[in-house]
């Protein structure tokens, strides 16, 4: 592994480090985005293989944690920074100082839904989607589609929030999913607070693409049209309606119950 020491805040490369860490534009034009910590630069090893660049601050480099991963980066280039530079890119606190930079997985093209899926419209929050995208992962989903004012998927704070979740899922952005939705060959469930049919009331051992929506607004009306049935999750509070990240868990492992049922 090559190694090497900046200590400057002017240095070209670290510059180029602190646009990615702060500047969502910035990761979306070269395409990279950063995996702050040992368990998401681990699960990236694991299931996605080696980074463009491992980032260690200067006191991490003792660490076993970061040793081990770091001996498994093969012929990756390595950038150690005193502690202070690598605090300024880091978003996460008391955490072990390393980041890799990676290439931004670009699925391939949104085809016909033929298989479990999630669709997400105009979803904001990038703690909603992560625990939503760490959800569709554990639950056995594989693709992910995601409208154009959805959050961007590979932002650090979704990435955090996913918990690797990412690097075995096929994420689609900037997803028509009018189109999407009416050339599917399987039933899209939208979600909503006023439907009739309860999830626990519809066969949900096919497969089914779930339509989750903004925050607030819930499901837009016209993909709401566009859906197969709509389906309600059903409380006994007087809350009108459920975090949206709550709601697809529920929705997600309803699903794994009425698969896995004997």
């Amino acid at each position: 592994m090559s190694i090497k020491f900046i200590s400057s805040r002017d240095n070209p490369l670290y510059k180029e480090l602190k646009q990615l860490a702060t500047s969502s534009q910035a990761r979306r034009r070269a395409r990279r985005t950063l995996l702050d910590g040992v368990h998401l630069c681990g699960a990236f090893l694991a299931q996605r293989g080696l980074p463009a660049l491992c980032v260690v601050g200067e006191s991490a480099q003792s660490n076993p944690e970061v040793a081990a991963l770091l001996a498994r980066c093969g012929d990756a280039q390595c950038v150690v920074l005193p502690d202070a530079l690598y605090h300024a890119l880091s978003q996460v606190e008391n955490g072990i100082d390393l980041l890799f930079v990676i290439d931004t997985p670009q699925a391939s093209p949104a085809n016909a839904l033929t298989g479990d899926a999630v669709l997400l419209d105009n979803l904001q929050d990038p703690g909603n989607l992560g625990s939503i995208l760490r959800s569709a992962a554990a639950a056995g989903i594989k693709a992910v589609y995601c409208s154009a004012g959805t959050a961007f998927a590979w932002s650090p704070k979704v990435l955090r929030a996913g918990m690797g979740a990412h690097f075995g899922l096929e994420i689609h952005e900037q997803v028509d999913l009018a189109a999407l939705i009416g050339s599917s060959a399987i039933p899209v469930l939208a979600t909503s607070s006023h439907a009739d049919a309860r999830i626990y009331d519809v066969d949900l051992r096919q497969s089914v693409a779930w339509l989750f929506g903004h925050e607030g607004q819930g499901v837009s009306e016209p993909l709401i049209a566009l859906a197969s049935r709509q389906v309600s999750i059903p409380h006994l509070g007087e809350m009108e309606s459920l975090n949206v990240a709550a709601s697809a868990a529920i929705c997600l492992f309803e699903q794994v119950r009425q698969k896995t049922a004997t």
